[in-house]
């Protein structure tokens, strides 16, 4: 009777103690953002529990001066390939610029295809949906953060707050339906894939849960056409142009109009109008100068 009273007053001030340690800007923060995690994860496939750390951690629950007044939840700086809004923040060095969002959800998004669209990232997505302590330290390797603490940071606030449940919720049903998921790349800002062997519009659409006629009009296909090993596959509406460093494209030899138009993200119409060109004109020759913006 003895040890079980004393259990039962040690479990007692566990509980206690971790009422005491969580914060409840903290709580709430998880409420209103984990919805946006959770969708997140399975578009991009990075795990909810490191998304929702992550912006806890860099937005100090979203109080800090950057996620009130720029709705920036993770510190994303402009960097070279930046065209949105900016703003001027004191970080490592006065005046630094960073990115600024209309809504928390695009900054959400935008630190979805931060990850994905840079290789020094691309090992963590081999990762399982469920690993977030690989996450956390393979952020910290690959140099997301230069505090010598951040990845034990992150597991303590996912262990805390038990951030991995929303990783098995929403993600271990997807697992077991997708055991082997499609690595994302990121290309104009956009989200793409490249089609395996066996892949179908069905399996791709059921993976990422976008219709497949979507995914057909994203990717200027027609209904009958037959997925290839080696295509690149947008989720999302292509651009009507390609990023500012891509001004114009040389034509090689087995190139299209159509695989210049994946290449670089631009609608295929959108193709056609900046090079003055009709659909039913004749194919470009090989060394064809193309404007891309």
């Amino acid at each position: 009777m003895k040890h079980i009273l004393t259990l039962f007053i040690y479990i007692l001030c566990a509980l206690s103690v971790q009422a005491q340690t969580r914060n409840k800007q903290y709580e709430d923060y998880i409420k209103k953002y984990r919805d946006i995690a959770v969708e997140e994860m399975k578009r991009y496939h990075i795990p909810a529990s490191i998304t929702l750390a992550q912006g806890l951690l860099e937005s100090g629950a979203g109080q800090s001066t950057l996620a009130r007044k720029s709705n920036n939840h993770f510190g994303i700086k402009c960097g070279g390939d930046w065209n949105g809004r900016t703003v001027r923040h004191d970080d490592d060095a006065r005046g630094e610029c960073f990115r600024a969002y209309k809504h928390p959800r695009e900054s959400y998004e935008d630190h979805s295809k931060f990850l994905a669209g840079r290789p020094r990232y691309a090992s963590l997505f081999k990762l399982k949906i469920t690993d977030y302590k690989g996450w956390a330290h393979g952020l910290k390797k690959a140099g997301y953060a230069t505090n010598p603490q951040y990845a034990y940071k992150l597991i303590n606030i996912i262990e805390l707050y038990e951030l991995h449940r929303y990783d098995t919720k929403g993600g271990l049903k997807w697992m077991k339906q997708n055991p082997h998921p499609h690595q994302p790349y990121v290309a104009n800002d956009l989200l793409y894939i490249v089609v395996r062997a066996g892949d179908t519009w069905k399996s791709i659409s059921k993976e990422f849960d976008i219709s497949q006629k979507k995914l057909r009009k994203y990717n200027d296909l027609y209904k009958g056409y037959t997925l290839q090993p080696g295509d690149i596959l947008y989720l999302e509406k292509k651009n009507r142009k390609a990023p500012k460093e891509h001004i114009v494209h040389v034509l090689r030899n087995g190139e299209s109009m159509y695989t210049i138009s994946q290449k670089y993200g631009i609608r295929l119409k959108n193709l056609y109008k900046l090079n003055k060109m009709q659909p039913d004109d004749p194919a470009p020759e090989v060394g064809t100068i193309l404007r891309l913006r």
